[in-house]
């Protein structure tokens, strides 16, 4: 399953490759689309990394015009950060990417398996998660 999910993040990044954005940015981008308030930190906790690389990873995004910051950062300020027409394309080309997996593994599986596939994949992701937690 590792190798599988290197893979297919492999070629979502490839397919990205020449608007200049990772996986990575694409999740930030995925997380603000859905909630801009959230914080760096936060932001950091969900992609599993600290938030200096989150940072580094929002500021890449901000200088592409893919984010836009509407509060003045500091230190102990929340940043708000939204995501600008750039970023919504972004977020649509990344999508299409993942969607076109979905269809490759679809047409070599048969539909019949991965209907039956993804709900388990899905509880283990789960329970995978509900014990990283806690």
């Amino acid at each position: 399953m590792m190798a599988l999910g290197r893979r297919m993040r492999e070629r979502v990044e490839h397919a990205l490759r020449t608007e200049g954005i990772t996986m990575r940015h694409l999740s930030a981008l995925g997380h603000l689309s859905r909630d801009s308030g959230i914080s760096y930190s936060e932001l950091a906790r969900r992609a599993s990394v600290t938030p200096q690389s989150m940072q580094a990873t929002l500021m890449r995004l901000e200088e592409r015009g893919a984010v836009q910051r509407t509060t003045d950062s500091g230190r102990g300020r929340t940043a708000r950060l939204v995501v600008t027409d750039e970023g919504t394309r972004l977020l649509g080309l990344g999508r299409d990417a993942i969607a076109e997996l979905d269809r490759v593994l679809a047409d070599e599986a048969g539909a019949e398996d991965v209907g039956r596939l993804t709900p388990v994949l899905l509880r283990a992701l789960v329970a995978l998660g509900a014990r990283a937690d806690g």
